[in-house]
C-alpha cells in the first residue's frame, strides 16, 4: 500500500483546497483510504521549517503538490527546503499539478524539481498515474514521461469529494463547491480564454448532473448545521444558464430560511454582469440580510479597452443591475476593477472607478458592498500575454508569478505604483470597514472619491513608508489627523 499525502499553500488557513479533495475523493479505494492517502494544507505567512516537518512526518512515497500563481513561488521554495532532507531519506516520486502549470513550458525551474506534471484537469489521470507508479515505477515513468497532458474531465463520472472535508474543516474553514466548469467568454486576461469560444455560449461550460449535485450539498449543509458558514460556488459564470441557476439558488433560498438565523449561512456566487433576467432578479430580492454574497465582475467602463480585451460589456446596463442589487436585495454585492488594462489611463481608471462608488454607495442598504481594485496580471498562455508578447500591447510585467503588471504605455510606473498603494488602503479601509465611524468623511457616499482617495492613500504612504503591517491604532490615528487637516483647510 502506497503513502499518498495529498498538499498545497493556501492564501490563508481558512482557505480549503476542493482540487486536493477531488484527487483524494477519486483515487481507488485502497488508496484514496484515510490509512494512506493524507492532505495537507499550509498557509503562505506558514513558517517553512512547520511546512517541512509536516511532510516528512507523514513519510510519502507520493507527494502531490497543486501549484498556483499565489503559491508557486512558495513551492518551489518548500521543494528545495525538502530536498536537502531527501539526501538522508529516501525522496518520494513527486507529483505537480494545478491551474498554473498547464501553460508553462517544459523548462520552467520548478520543474526540475518533480518525476511528473500533470497539466489540464488531474483526477482520473492522477489516479491513473498512482495506481501504475504503486505497481511499477519505471515502467510509469517510461509510460508517462515526465509532461501529462489531460483532457478535460467528463464531469459525470467524477466522484464527489465534499465528504472529503473533515469536521476541522466544517468548524474552520470556508467551505467551496462547484456546480459547473469552464466559461463561455474570452476575457484577454483570464486563463478561460485560452482557447477560441463564442461569446454568450455555453457550449463550453461543463455542469455537474444537477440532481446528484444538490443531493451532496445537502448532506454537506447537514453536517454544518451548528456552524456559521459560507459556502462558495468556485464556478466562473454561475448565472449563465438560468433556468440551471434558478434551480441552484431556490435550493439555496430554503436552506437559509431553515438554518437557525438569517446570518448563519451565506452562499458566494460569481456572477457575470450581463446575464440578470427578470426572473434572476426577483430571486435575489427574496434572501435574508447578507445570506448571499454576488461577486459581479465589471473590470472596465471604458468602451475602447472592453474591445481591446475582448470583454462583453454594457456600462449603462451593468450600473443600473448594481444600482438594483443595491436597493433591491440584502445581498453583499463585490464588484471588480482591474487596473492595466490596454487603453486605459488614470483618468479613465478614475472616472470609472467613481461612476462604480457612486452606483454602490447611494443606496440605502444596510447591507455591506465592497469595490475590489485589482492589478492585470499577463497569465502565461492567455491572449494578453501573446498580445505583449508581439507588440501589441505595450506593457511591462513580472515574469515571475505572479505575473504583475509593472506599467503600461497609457501607465507609467509612477502612476501604476499610486495605483497599488490605493488598492491596498482601500482594502485595509474602505472594504474591511476597519473605522466605520471615519468613513463619511472619508469616502462620503454619492459623490468622486477617486482623486480624494489617492491624496489620502498617498499621504497615508509617506507617513508610514509602507501599506502593509501597521497597527490599527496608529492607523486611525494618522487618518484622524489627515481628515482635520482636510476639514481645517477647507
Amino acid at each position: 500500500m502506497v503513502q499518498i499525502v495529498l498538499c498545497t499553500i493556501n492564501a490563508k488557513w481558512i482557505h480549503p483546497s476542493l482540487a486536493l479533495r477531488l484527487l483524494k475523493a477519486n483515487l481507488p479505494p485502497v488508496l484514496g483510504s484515510n490509512r494512506n492517502c493524507t492532505i495537507l494544507e499550509f498557509a503562505l505567512r506558514q513558517n517553512l521549517a512547520d511546512k517541512v516537518s509536516a511532510i516528512l512526518a507523514e513519510k510519502p512515497e507520493i507527494l502531490a503538490l497543486s501549484v498556483s500563481i499565489w503559491n508557486h513561488n512558495a513551492t518551489a521554495e518548500l521543494l528545495d527546503a525538502l530536498k536537502t532532507n531527501w539526501i538522508k531519506t529516501e525522496k518520494p516520486v513527486i507529483i505537480l499539478g494545478g491551474p498554473e502549470l498547464s501553460p508553462l513550458p517544459p523548462e520552467t525551474t520548478i520543474f526540475d524539481h518533480v518525476d511528473f506534471v500533470i497539466r489540464g484537469e488531474g483526477e482520473h489521470v492522477f489516479a491513473r498515474l498512482c495506481q501504475d507508479i504503486a505497481n511499477d515505477l519505471p515502467a510509469a515513468k517510461a509510460h508517462y514521461g515526465k509532461i501529462i497532458d489531460a483532457d478535460p474531465v467528463n464531469l459525470n463520472t467524477l466522484k464527489s469529494a465534499y465528504d472529503v472535508y473533515s469536521e476541522e474543516d466544517i468548524q474552520r474553514k470556508l467551505i467551496y463547491v462547484e456546480s459547473s466548469r469552464g466559461c463561455p467568454y474570452n476575457c484577454a486576461f483570464c486563463q478561460c480564454a485560452v482557447t477560441d469560444k463564442s461569446n454568450g455560449s455555453i457550449q463550453n461550460v461543463r455542469e455537474f448532473p444537477l440532481e446528484p449535485f444538490l443531493h451532496d450539498l445537502e448532506k454537506l449543509l447537514q453536517r454544518c448545521r451548528a456552524q456559521k458558514k459560507t459556502v462558495k460556488f468556485l464556478d466562473r459564470s454561475f448565472n449563465v444558464n438560468i433556468p440551471r441557476a434558478l434551480k441552484i439558488l431556490e435550493f439555496c433560498l430554503e436552506k437559509t430560511s431553515a438554518y437557525k438565523n438569517d446570518s448563519s449561512l451565506q452562499f458566494h456566487f460569481e456572477m457575470v454582469p450581463h446575464v440578470f433576467p427578470v426572473e434572476l432578479q426577483n430571486i435575489l430580492t427574496l434572501f435574508p440580510r447578507e445570506s448571499l454574497r454576488l461577486e459581479i465582475g465589471i473590470q472596465s467602463f471604458n468602451s475602447q479597452t472592453n474591445t481591446l480585451i475582448n470583454r462583453v460589456s454594457n456600462p449603462e446596463r451593468e450600473l443600473e443591475l448594481l444600482r438594483f442589487l443595491r436597493e433591491k436585495t440584502k445581498a453583499i454585492v463585490h464588484a471588480d476593477l482591474i487596473a492595466g488594462l490596454p487603453g486605459e489611463n488614470l483618468t479613465s481608471f478614475g472616472l470609472g472607478f467613481d461612476r462604480l462608488w457612486t452606483a454602490l454607495s447611494t443606496a440605502h442598504n444596510s447591507a455591506l458592498f465592497e469595490i475590489q481594485l485589482g492589478i492585470l496580471k499577463c497569465l502565461p498562455g492567455t491572449p494578453i500575454w501573446t498580445m505583449a508578447n508581439e507588440g501589441r500591447f505595450k506593457v511591462s510585467y513580472n515574469k515571475a508569478p505572479p505575473y504583475e503588471v509593472i506599467e503600461t504605455d497609457c501607465l507609467p510606473k509612477a502612476e501604476m505604483d499610486k495605483l497599488k498603494n490605493f488598492a491596498r488602503f482601500w482594502e485595509i479601509i474602505i472594504n474591511r470597514r476597519a473605522f466605520p465611524d471615519l468613513l463619511p468623511h472619508l469616502t462620503p457616499p454619492g459623490e468622486a472619491v477617486f482623486d480624494r482617495f489617492m491624496e489620502l492613500s498617498q499621504e497615508l504612504y509617506q507617513h508610514f513608508g509602507k501599506n502593509y503591517g501597521i497597527a490599527k491604532q496608529e492607523l486611525e490615528k494618522e487618518l484622524k489627523n489627515l481628515i482635520c487637516w482636510a476639514d481645517h483647510s477647507a
